[in-house]
């Protein structure tokens, strides 16, 4: 079965009587535009999102006939979660995150990352509250970067400007 849109998802769709056909996903699947995988009830489906990233999320509905539909399920994975006590610590994990090139999500003023053993030492050495955790990586930070001016500030000043307030 190929897919190329989603239909819809859970939380804004009637699903009636029909049976659910999960998807399972982990997160970094999200994204791919081209994948084959297999439903829980055993459906091979071909996923092609050609012309932009699919940015799959939990619920989304990919196929729908009229007994089954298929949704997608984000498995949850082992990942930190770093609870920042306020914005200058809040800049500081992320940009440590950020230098790491590692994607970061939020949860109930969590940040949360998939887990990497370095990175929960250093947070623990740094002092932060850190914990580990299987959760699903379901909420993630959207990002851009300005390139770098000609300034002299490093693009770690910047970010600590942005958590000291307004005078």
């Amino acid at each position: 079965m190929l897919i190329q849109k989603k239909i819809g998802n859970t939380s804004d769709y009637s699903i009636s009587n029909k049976t659910i056909d999960w998807l399972l996903l982990q997160w970094y699947e999200t994204n791919k535009r081209i994948q084959r995988k297999q439903t829980q009830l055993g459906t091979e489906i071909t996923i092609k999102f050609l012309n932009e990233s699919p940015n799959l999320t939990q619920g989304d509905i990919l196929f729908e006939d009229d007994t089954t539909i298929i949704v997608v399920e984000i498995v949850p994975c082992e990942c930190l979660i770093i609870t920042p006590k306020d914005r200058f610590e809040t800049a500081s994990i992320c940009y440590e995150i950020g230098n790491k090139h590692l994607p970061l999500f939020f949860e109930n003023k969590a940040l949360l990352v998939p887990f990497e053993k370095p990175l929960y030492h250093l947070f623990v050495a740094q002092g932060y509250e850190v914990e580990q955790e299987q959760r699903k990586l379901l909420q993630p930070l959207k990002t851009t970067v300005s390139p770098h001016g000609s300034t002299n500030d490093t693009l770690f000043s910047k970010i600590m400007k942005l958590t000291i307030p307004n005078e």
